[in-house]
């Protein structure tokens, strides 16, 4: 039975042992020990121990990076445990700080209204799981897909250091990467 996670915005998603062994793997090469073999060994474990304890039943996402953590710190990769949440606050940090401005840029007048912080009439806190719903209700994307393409979109913002973003440059964010990842799914399939 397939074991099912519980994601910080509720939604629900299939496990994927190949995502523990990316985030070990990254964690491992922040501290300049990257090595996919250590990576896999140790996913191995978390994906063990996930579904021994759970039995097929759901695991929050938080109770697996818990579970990552323990398991680096366990063997003598603590340093990488270290970085793994570093890194996540880091990431939790830059999500709170990032607003999304409901406003269309056009042209040069509309971009100074972003300058103009008491003349914005809607913000809102930034939240990839907006961009998954739309993509999946909307315009019947795969969850999986969507969440990637919202990933993607996540890290584009995060690069750019910009605080508060149009609604209108996320829209073209979204745009670009669904192409890019749809082209790539219809190019897997013909192969």
């Amino acid at each position: 039975m397939q074991l099912k996670v519980i994601k910080a915005d509720g939604s629900v998603e299939e496990y994927l042992h190949t995502k523990v062994i990316g985030t070990i793997s990254n964690a491992l090469g922040r501290i300049g020990q990257a090595d996919i073999c250590v990576a896999e060994q140790l996913a191995e474990v978390v994906t063990y121990f996930l579904y021994r304890r759970q039995k097929g039943r759901a695991v929050t996402s938080s109770e697996i990076f818990s579970i990552v953590k323990a398991v680096l710190a366990a063997t003598s990769y603590e340093e990488a445990a270290v970085a793994l949440s570093e890194h996540h606050f880091e990431r939790k940090l830059k999500r709170s700080r990032i607003e999304v401005a409901s406003i269309d840029i056009q042209e040069l007048a509309d971009a100074e209204l972003l300058c103009k912080d008491g003349e914005l009439d809607s913000r809102c806190r930034w939240d990839k799981s907006r961009i998954v719903n739309d993509l999946v209700t909307r315009h019947n994307v795969s969850q999986q897909t969507a969440r990637m393409i919202a990933s993607m979109v996540e890290e584009k913002i995060f690069s750019m250091g910009i605080t508060l973003v149009p609604a209108s440059l996320i829209k073209q964010l979204v745009l670009g990467d669904a192409a890019a990842v749809l082209q790539a799914q219809r190019q897997l399939q013909t192969v």
